[in-house]
């Protein structure tokens, strides 16, 4: 039995929608192609989360967006699966174009150690209780494979290639308080395989990447990212007197986040403030207009730059060893 309930194309972009159970008190929309990831359907993603918030249907009761897609719970003895399906079809249908956006999102500046000691510990307890023949293990390190995987000459190229955009939070999750951020300039993108099998320890405040996706590490945590680096506490479990937000997840989707680099030893004393309650995170509250995006996207020489890049990152994959 297919678990499809229906499908449908917008009238304004003709995307297509997926409509499948997901459970008995919940459906998954999903929107578009599942590859290439494509900030878009994203964009439009986290407009229809708002907009089904704002849309009063009774019987809704959660919301969570993803890459592209929209799990939506509600209460099956108040809200039928067939009016859900009506309702979330009429609401499409009031969504602007995705380059008539504007979306709420605030800016956020984090520090970044690269290739620091607490990452290479990480990939070194790996090395020895998991995988002694990693081919993403290089010199003890994942960032190496990662130059090596998207055709880059050395390493500072890929850190000035992760300083140089702002970070889309496309979505959180897999567990609470992860974003994964997608960079909003094209030039920007860069991907690497996962580790196989998954390393059994990650720090917290850790920089890694996946796919097409860079993460921050809120917890401690199994993972299997290429570890990159390491950034400030990004989740709060202890209410501080000095905190930054009530909310104790610091990045919220939709948020962009910007990176600068500082050393291990400067990391370590903003590390210290930031548990101590005197740290202020660098947060500017805003909104996103994504005709932003689609205007740096159409620029000829971005474009171009942007597929010269995505070129030698595929060839490069294809000469690198996939764990």
């Amino acid at each position: 039995m297919s678990a499809i309930i229906a499908t449908t194309e917008l009238a304004s972009s003709r995307m297509r929608v997926t409509y499948r159970t997901a459970g008995d008190r919940a459906i998954l929309i999903e929107y578009g192609e599942q590859f290439p990831v494509d900030l878009k359907i994203n964009f439009f993603v986290h407009a229809a989360a708002r907009h089904l918030d704002e849309y009063g249907v009774r019987g809704l009761l959660e919301v969570a967006p993803g890459l592209r897609s929209l799990l939506v719970y509600y209460e099956p003895h108040v809200l039928s699966q067939a009016s859900l399906v009506s309702a979330l079809d009429e609401l499409h249908q009031e969504i602007p174009d995705p380059a008539s956006i504007v979306l709420p999102s605030r800016r956020i500046r984090l520090p970044i150690a690269f290739d620091d000691s607490t990452s290479r510990e990480a990939v070194n307890r790996y090395r020895i209780s998991t995988r002694p023949d990693a081919p993403n293990v290089v010199e003890g390190n994942n960032v190496d494979y990662v130059v090596r995987c998207n055709g880059l000459p050395d390493r500072e190229t890929l850190y000035s290639t992760i300083l140089q955009s702002e970070w889309w939070n496309a979505f959180t999750g897999f567990y609470p308080g992860l974003p994964s951020l997608l960079p909003l300039d094209p030039r920007s993108e860069i991907s690497a395989p996962k580790y196989n099998p998954a390393r059994s320890w990650t720090p917290e405040g850790a920089v890694a990447l996946g796919g097409p996706c860079l993460v921050i590490h809120p917890i401690e945590s199994a993972g299997s990212y290429e570890l990159l680096g390491r950034t400030l506490p990004i989740s709060e479990l202890i209410r501080r007197s000095r905190s930054h937000r009530v909310d104790p997840i610091l990045i919220y989707p939709c948020d962009r986040i910007s990176f600068f680099r500082i050393s291990e030893a400067e990391l370590i004393e903003l590390r210290r403030q930031v548990f101590e309650g005197t740290y202020d995170y660098q947060i500017e509250p805003g909104e996103y207009a994504v005709a932003e995006h689609f205007t740096a996207v159409q620029d000829e020489h971005v474009n171009a730059e942007a597929i010269r890049r995505r070129t030698d990152r595929d060839a490069a994959l294809e000469l690198v060893e996939v764990p």
